[in-house]
């Protein structure tokens, strides 16, 4: 039997979407660990912020992570620097919202490229290199509860979130298969403070379904969510007891996955949302 326990004290971490939200907590907990971080995001000005507000060696990458060859270039600058990865965060991710007929070509494609390309290129380019090294290493996809529980006015994030639970679920059979120290797990937020909700419409949208679904939304996580930080906390000691499930928020889930669940196997309709009637 392997010992499949990523070194997290003085390891080596890897996380996309860095430098806000979620990221941003991720990177902020690790280096309290006395991590290596490898930080990623398309925002090179946002990374270079982050680098410099942190006690710990920080390598800042900007970061495309729809473009392979970007990913690739990271992995490579990755292993260069610290010759190892313990750690990685298939983060990054992005928000549209709007009737689903209506959001632009353009903002489909971006979301389906970042949301569950951005993962799948962190796949590519990371998981061969943590085979051939033999160690211990975990890699944590991040979905939402969102990937469990779709949403009207969002479909692109539901959309893609669901696609990463399944990825990830392949992902974690396959290293199954190989016997390999590389384990997985599928991160799932519920309401955390973060930007994902600052531009999530295209400008020529101005229906009011989509505008009072964005303020209501922007209000729910100034009101309910948890900080960065508090959430990076929940999903480190889920890392610490190698956790597949990652479900640091079970109240934002568990109900109401088990009524859409009993809903599916009775094959009733799914429920109004939203203040629907």
């Amino acid at each position: 039997m392997h010992d499949t326990s990523p070194r997290l004290e003085g390891g080596t971490v890897v996380i996309t979407g860095a430098a806000s939200g979620i990221g941003l907590g991720l990177a902020h907990h690790a280096a309290t660990l006395g991590m290596r971080i490898a930080a990623a995001d398309i925002d090179a000005r946002a990374l270079e912020q982050l680098a410099n507000s942190l006690d710990a060696e920080v390598l800042a990458i900007p970061t495309d992570v729809s473009d392979p060859h970007a990913v690739d270039a990271l992995a490579d600058a990755v292993w260069q620097h610290f010759r190892e990865v313990d750690l990685l965060f298939n983060n990054a991710g992005v928000m549209s919202t709007g009737f689903s007929w209506e959001i632009s070509a353009e903002r489909w494609q971006r979301d389906l490229a970042i949301n569950l390309g951005g993962v799948l290129n962190g796949l590519r380019s990371f998981v061969p290199r943590m085979l051939a090294a033999g160690r211990p290493a975990r890699i944590v996809n991040t979905a939402s509860v969102g990937g469990f529980l779709p949403s009207p006015l969002m479909a692109p994030y539901s959309a893609t979130k669901f696609a990463v639970v399944a990825l990830t679920e392949s992902l974690h059979g396959e290293l199954k298969q190989l016997g390999a120290p590389v384990e997985v797990s599928l991160l799932a937020p519920g309401p955390v403070q973060s930007t994902i909700f600052s531009d999530p419409f295209d400008a020529s949208d101005i229906h009011p379904a989509t505008q009072q679904f964005v303020a209501a939304m922007r209000e729910m996580l100034t009101a309910n969510g948890l900080k960065p930080e508090s959430f990076a906390e929940r999903v480190f000691e889920g890392i610490r007891q190698g956790r597949y499930w990652l479900i640091p928020q079970p109240e934002a889930l568990d109900d109401a996955l088990r009524q859409r669940t009993e809903a599916i196997l009775a094959r009733r309709e799914p429920a109004p949302l939203l203040g629907e009637s």
